[in-house]
This record gives structure tokens, sequence and C-alpha cells, in this order.
């Protein structure tokens, strides 16, 4: 990077010239606040709201369909009719954040963005345009305005000061900044993919361990086949909600937190009540396991917390407490198997907030071998559980250093001395 810096100075050692964004640019529409000489000229595209261009979806399609967020689809030209586009643009969300803000060359049909391309790309590169753009999100955020939906000053976007070095510098800082936006995204899909392997390889030997299907379920082996209510019982915790919640006070496990913040087992719990509130409410203890009984859909309600340590925290309405003699991690990855979610889908109701009662449950089979046998399974799925828990919690690290690493560099090149005007 030093190289590309030097590069730069070596180039513009006096500085570069620096011109107003709508002297450089051609909008798709034009603005009520901005001096109608300001925008001579205008390239109008047709938008369409947001759940409409979704339903264009094709995933064999070539026209790119433009989002104001982080969506990515394609669709046909022949679906595209009427709202195809093509040109080499950078778009801005019209409505919401600047996050959106997007480069693209080639067929493609819009949301509601506010589009624009380079007036003459022998002086202004569009893609440089698009890099140096982002590097001001900060400042272009500042110009959002209104109640609810907020939206651009565009008056301001367009007056924005822009460096407008050599075509030359111009196009060596994209091939870097493309280069270096390559790698992030390459190493982001590597530790994604290894990660996804990782949880699958987990997946696998948890769903085979825990099926026992080399068994003979007649009876002759060691392995006994229970309903989870003939190996334990089933307390529902008692109600409270996020705002009795505090910093400190009695330990307390809510539901929506076992979807978010909490594996297979826990010693020490997230959250907090007061001790008032607590004395009216169910515990769970030492080598119980608590079970969610709602969620937002079918797929996870019923996976388990092992509750490992010494104190005895309040337990939510939406859970059960499990209480039995077996080894609790054993039975916490137990209800994390394909087999045991198939058995208990058929109890969930459905809704804007899906349940499941506690007999539901309970009616779920579970093999149970002997405790040394499920000490036995439990260490080896500890091992895989945590290879690909100590990756999970890696990659957002990893990926936002790198990101970090990205902008950094991008700023600093994309930061120009004002050449003076003699």
């Amino acid at each position: 990077m030093n190289a590309i810096e030097e590069y730069v100075n070596k180039m513009c050692p006096d500085g570069v010239e620096f011109k107003k964004l709508w002297e450089l640019t051609i909008w798709d529409k034009k603005f009520n606040a901005v001096d109608r000489a300001k925008q001579p000229k205008v390239i109008s595209y047709p938008y369409l709201l947001a759940n409409d261009m979704v339903a264009l979806e094709q995933e064999e399609g070539n026209v790119r369909l433009l989002s104001t967020g982080t969506y990515v689809g394609w669709t046909t030209e022949e679906i595209a009719g009427r709202y195809l586009c093509e040109g080499e643009v950078v778009t801005m969300p019209w409505g919401g954040t600047v996050k959106g803000i997007k480069y693209f060359k080639g067929k493609f049909v819009t949301a509601d963005n506010r589009i624009a391309t380079s007036n003459n790309t022998e002086i202004f590169d569009n893609k440089f345009f698009y890099y140096w753009f982002v590097s001001q999100s900060k400042l272009i955020s500042s110009f959002y305005r209104g109640a609810g939906i907020q939206h651009p000053n565009m008056s301001k976007v367009l007056d924005m000061d822009v460096p407008v070095p050599p075509m030359e510098v111009q196009r060596k800082i994209v091939e870097v900044l493309d280069n270096f936006s390559e790698l992030t995204a390459e190493l982001t899909a590597e530790l994604t993919a290894e990660l996804t392997a990782r949880q699958k390889q987990y997946e696998y030997y948890r769903d085979n361990l825990l099926s026992f299907n080399n068994i003979n379920r007649g009876g002759q082996s060691e392995v006994k086949w229970l309903t989870l209510s003939e190996i334990g019982t089933f307390t529902r915790g008692r109600r409270f909600v996020r705002n009795d919640v505090v910093e400190e006070g009695y330990p307390c496990i809510h539901y929506g937190d076992m979807y978010t913040y909490y594996g297979l087992a826990a010693t020490e719990t997230k959250t907090f009540i007061n001790e008032g509130l607590a004395s009216k409410l169910r515990f769970a203890h030492k080598n119980d396991v608590v079970i969610v009984g709602a969620g937002e859909n079918d797929e996870d309600i019923g996976i388990g917390l092992a509750w490992l340590g010494d104190s005895a925290p309040a337990v939510h309405d939406a859970c059960y407490i499990f209480t039995h003699k077996q080894n609790p991690k054993y039975i916490s990855h137990f209800l994390r198997t394909h087999s045991y979610h198939q058995q208990i889908k058929k109890y969930v109701s459905s809704g804007k907030i899906c349940s499941i009662s506690a007999e539901g449950v309970g009616k779920a089979i579970i093999p149970i071998p002997s405790l040394q046998e499920q000490e036995r399974i439990v260490e080896i799925l500890d091992k895989f559980e945590k290879l690909t828990t100590d990756l999970a919690n890696g990659l957002p690290a990893e990926i936002k250093a790198r990101q970090q690493q990205y902008e950094y560099y991008r700023d600093k090149l994309l930061t120009f001395k004002r050449k003076e005007v003699a």
C-alpha cells in the first residue's frame, strides 16, 4: 500500500483539482432544491417498489436487481420488461440510510434509488466515483432528514467537493481497491465455508451418535427408548418481561436469549431481575435442562440449555424446566438432532409466535444408554461443538478487522491535498 501512496504523491505532487459533484455527474431526476443550471441533463430510470422488484427474481437471470439495501438478486430481460435499464451507475437509497450505496455496470432493474453516472468518463471514472462516494458515507448520512423515513438533501449532496486526480491515478486507485475488496470477499467466503463445514460435521456426528441405528430396539440392548416424559418432569417458568431485566440482581433466563445467546450449556446467565420479582418466579437447578417452548418459527423450538451453574436462575414462562437423572449435556445435544425436531414438529402450533406444550415435547422418544455411554458421547460431541463455536465466535471479529483495514486504506487513498489555484 505504501507503493501506491508513493505513486499518487509522485503523480500529484502539488495536490489535485476539486470540483463540485454536480459538475461531474448526471442524475436520474431534477431535484427541487437544486438550481436548474446544475442539472442541464437527466437520465430517467423506471423504478419498482422493493416487494415488486423481489417478485421478479430468477436464478438464471442476467439482469441485476438493484435494491436499496443488502438484498442481491437477478432476473431476465423478458421478465424485467419495461423496467429494464442499462448503464454504468452509482446508486444511493432514496429513503432510509446511506448504507446501500452500490456500483453496477450492465443491465439492471432498480428499486427506489437515486442514480448517478459520470458525465465524462475520461475525466471522472464511475468506479472511482463509487469508491469516493462510499468513503463519504458519514457525511452523506448527515444529509438525510425528515420524520419517519428520511430522505437526503440532494442540494447538499450535489454540492460536495470531489477530488479529481488524473485519470491514470483514478484507475490505479480503483485497481488497488478492487483487489483489496476481492481479497476481503474471498476471505469472508472461505471463513464462512469453513464454519458451514464444521457445523455440518458436528451435526453429522451428533445425529449419528444419537440415533443408535445399529442398536436393536427390541429390548435386547443396553439402550432404552423412552419418551422425555418417562425420564423426567416438566415445570413451566413464570412470566417476566424485558423491562424487568436489570444489569445486576437475581440471575434469569429469558426465552429470546435461548436463540441468540446461549449454546448447549451454561453456568452463568446473561441477564438479571430484581430480587423482589424473583421470589414470585420458578427456577432451574443444577443439571436441569431449560427447554424453549416458543419462537418466531417452528424449526428451533424445543432446543435445550443444560444448566450447570450453582445458582438457581429464574426461568421465563416461554420455557420449560426439565428435571431428570441423565447427563444434562446428553439431553441438550439430543434436543438439537434432526430426529427429535421431526418428532415434535406435529405438536407445534404455528402463528405469529409458534409454540409447543410440555406435553408435546414430552412425547419425543429419546435413546437412553448408560450414564457412562452418555458421558462418552458428550465428550465426543463437545469437541466438535467447541470447534464450531470457536470458529463462529472468531469469524465476525476476523471479518470486521479485515473490513476496517480495507476502509482505512480506502479513505487514505481517497484523501487528496487540494491544488492551489493561481
